[in-house]
């Protein structure tokens, strides 16, 4: 018996501390994908709360991310992904046969303020749309 989730790609953003990166990447692409994709976000080293200043840059793009929280990385996230995307995680991301990996050189929003966490917030806008046509789907809005 086949599930819902079957047809739509899922996809696995990684950071170290789950707090700003993935987080604003999972968030841009639940956003803009809907229900069309499965999103999750998590980190090697997951921080205690998500980054201040990354939560008001995506308020400034009009998405709540501020009751979030940082999730660690497991095995069982990655095999559950079709598409696992690291930004700045190295060798601490689990590598399994069939899966798409990309990494994504993307600035650490970490100890920035919002000033610098703009341009970072809206290189991953753009990366997550580019992600979007890959995967075929069509951004909402």
């Amino acid at each position: 018996m086949s599930t819902p989730d079957t047809d739509r790609p899922s996809v696995l953003f990684v950071c170290v501390h789950n707090a700003g990166r993935s987080q604003m990447a999972a968030a841009f692409l639940m956003h803009l994908a809907g229900e069309a994709v499965e999103v999750r976000s998590a980190g090697s080293a997951p921080a205690e709360t998500v980054n201040p200043a990354v939560v008001e840059a995506m308020s400034e793009s009009g998405i709540d991310i501020s009751a979030e929280t940082p999730k660690i990385l497991t095995v069982e996230a990655v095999q559950a992904s079709d598409v696992v995307i690291t930004m700045g995680c190295g060798d601490t991301c689990p590598v399994f046969p069939g899966k798409t990996y990309l990494d994504w050189k993307v600035d650490d929003p970490a100890g920035q303020g919002v000033d610098a966490v703009r341009p970072i917030r809206d290189e991953i806008e753009d990366r997550v749309r580019g992600l979007l046509a890959d995967l075929g789907v069509k951004p909402r809005g």
